[in-house]
């Protein structure tokens, strides 16, 4: 998680909303790193996790992400915990929940639906603290 911080604070800088991600293999291998790059490349989609997820498919050679586990600073939103359903994600283990648009628990719980074809394993509130207060701080910065 703390690499994961590292890759936000680049959103940040951006002018993007810090949140940071990596796809790590079984065996411990950082297959892909992402953060918000929305701002910075003008794409809706430049999320942390679909980032992290476009990397570790090119490194690996396919859209199969099978025992991955996706480590990420801020609880995915829709779109996100989508993509990790259908890249077949082992888990996702998340720093801050969004209670606004959060879709691993908090408002959502894409991921562990019992309709879906793949389920995630979830686990949240790893650095929790720090990985909110680099959002808030964002958020104060930015909104005065």
């Amino acid at each position: 998680m703390e690499r994961a911080l590292g890759l936000a604070g680049r959103a940040a800088a951006a002018g993007d909303v810090p949140v940071g991600a990596l796809v790590v293999a079984r065996t411990g291998e950082v297959l892909g790193e992402g953060w918000n790059v929305r701002e910075a490349v003008g794409d809706p989609t430049g999320h942390a996790e679909v980032v992290a997820l476009r990397a570790a498919a090119a490194s690996l050679g396919t859209w199969r992400l099978e025992g991955c586990r996706l480590v990420v600073t801020m609880e995915p939103c829709p779109m996100c915990a989508g993509a990790l359903v259908l890249a077949r994600v082992a888990q996702v283990v998340l720093g801050a929940w969004d209670p606004k648009l959060g879709a691993c628990g908090s408002v959502w719980d894409v991921p562990r639906d019992r309709r879906v074809t793949h389920r995630v394993e979830v686990v949240g509130g790893v650095l929790e603290e720090e990985c909110g207060a680099v959002v808030r701080r964002f958020f104060e910065d930015h909104r005065g």
